[in-house]
């Protein structure tokens, strides 16, 4: 229960330890197993794409979000500034159905991370040429080379 109070509340660490005497660094590793164990049972991304064109999807809508965090102190400060947000966060893309269903979302980036770069760190086009499908995408993804990403 304190993990999900820290997880879904974004309670500090600090204060959930010392509420329940336990100290922060346990709650710290609980959290980091946790997140662990959810991050294990995620599908991989070309197993979900031959899915949606094994059920007769088409095509996929894809975009890239950033979810604000708290300003961390020191040198890791920056990188998770993203200056067209003017905020600090997480970069994040996120591949939906034709329906608008989330099929699929990738792992977290630093804030300052462009649309076109996490789609090519996770070779997105290349995995949806092997399914077969087409994708829709934000306005970030203008100007993606399609000609250099290969599986």
């Amino acid at each position: 229960m304190i993990v999900l109070a820290v997880l879904r509340h974004d309670q500090r660490l600090a204060d959930m330890a010392d509420g329940n005497d336990v100290p922060a660094s346990t709650v710290r590793r609980w959290r980091d197993e946790l997140i662990g164990l959810l991050a294990a049972q995620t599908p991989r991304l070309d197993r979900v794409l031959r899915k949606v064109a094994k059920q007769g999807g088409e095509l996929v809508l894809i975009d890239g979000t950033l979810i604000r965090t708290h300003r961390r102190t020191g040198s890791a400060d920056r990188r998770n500034y993203s200056g067209k947000h003017r905020t600090h966060g997480l970069h994040f893309l996120a591949l939906t159905d034709e329906h608008g269903r989330l099929i699929w979302i990738s792992a977290a980036r630093p804030g300052r991370t462009h649309d076109n770069t996490a789609a090519r760190h996770d070779h997105i086009l290349a995995h949806l040429r092997a399914a077969g499908l087409g994708a829709l995408a934000g306005l970030g993804f203008c100007g993606l080379d399609t000609t250099s990403s290969t599986p």
